[in-house]
């Protein structure tokens, strides 16, 4: 594991509080996201509008993604996001067969 992402409906209020309560500090990467540092594990919180239900995306790092996406897919795991460029990497995300959803990174 090498990255946790949860998600928030007010990126100020939750960078408010981890860092009042906790210390992190942040990095905003444009208006709908914002990486933390600081607190042993880093991560980020993704700007979503919706109801937040499952608010945690756990983040595994792989240096080939597209051997990981296809094997994900082969050994029966479900791509819910095919892969995409954020700054700094790319990434895939799926679900595994009991339902949890998991992303995989590797550098740009």
């Amino acid at each position: 594991m090498n990255y946790i992402e949860f998600k928030a409906n007010d990126l100020e209020a939750v960078k408010s509080f981890y860092s009042t309560v906790f210390g992190w500090t942040f990095t905003d990467y444009g208006p709908d996201y914002t990486a933390f540092s600081n607190s042993g594990m880093e991560g980020g919180f993704e700007k979503r509008d919706e109801e937040i239900v499952n608010s945690v995306l756990v983040v595994l790092y792989h240096e080939d993604l597209k051997k990981t996406i296809e094997k994900v897919a082969k050994a029966g795991g479900e791509i819910t996001e095919d892969i995409f460029s954020f700054p700094g990497g790319q990434r895939f995300q799926f679900k595994d067969p009991a339902g949890n959803e998991l992303a995989v990174w590797t550098e740009a």
